[in-house]
């Protein structure tokens, strides 16, 4: 009796027995496959923005670190604006042309690090950059317009670091 040799190929790919349990094990180890491929790239996608944000915010966290500082020295640098003032009337030309060239030499450090003043005066009420501390009528201005900058706001690049504090026109009473 001779025995005909079985096609081991045609086994493996089921082609003689549709259901056979070797195609239902590659099956499942193909759609095995498939999904971890599919975990992988997706994997690779969270890495890859997970760095973009890592180094966006390193870069931020850079530029903005500057800012703690900057609150703290801007006490002092009203303080020294008040001086200033205060000595163009009563002391010599000297002294009061010294301490606002003091005054200037910080305001350029400081905007060499991106802090800048924000203009108030004459300018429509933001309540991004001002703090508004009273209102006062004023026929000669349109209502919400800074009529008085009590103290001068500052922001870091785009960020408000300090607000303005401010006195707004309102229409006077008829």
């Amino acid at each position: 009796m001779s025995e005909e040799p079985r096609s081991t190929v045609n086994d493996l790919t089921g082609e003689n027995a549709p259901n056979a349990p070797g195609q239902e094990t590659l099956d499942q180890v193909q759609r095995q496959r498939d999904d971890y491929f599919d975990q992988l790239q997706r994997t690779r996608a969270e890495f890859l923005n997970y760095q973009k944000r890592s180094k966006a915010q390193a870069e931020s966290d850079r530029i903005y670190a500057v800012g703690s500082l900057a609150r703290d020295l801007l006490d002092g640098l009203d303080n020294l604006e008040r001086a200033a003032e205060a000595l163009r009337a009563t002391a010599q030309a000297g002294i009061h042309e010294g301490i606002d060239l003091v005054y200037k030499q910080f305001l350029a450090t400081l905007a060499n690090h991106g802090i800048e003043p924000i203009e108030a005066l004459g300018k429509p009420f933001d309540p991004n950059e001002h703090d508004a501390v009273s209102q006062q009528p004023d026929a000669k201005q349109p209502e919400g317009t800074i009529i008085h900058e009590l103290s001068r706001g500052y922001r870091l690049r785009d960020r408000v670091l300090r607000p303005s504090k401010v006195i707004v026109s309102v229409k006077p009473a008829q």
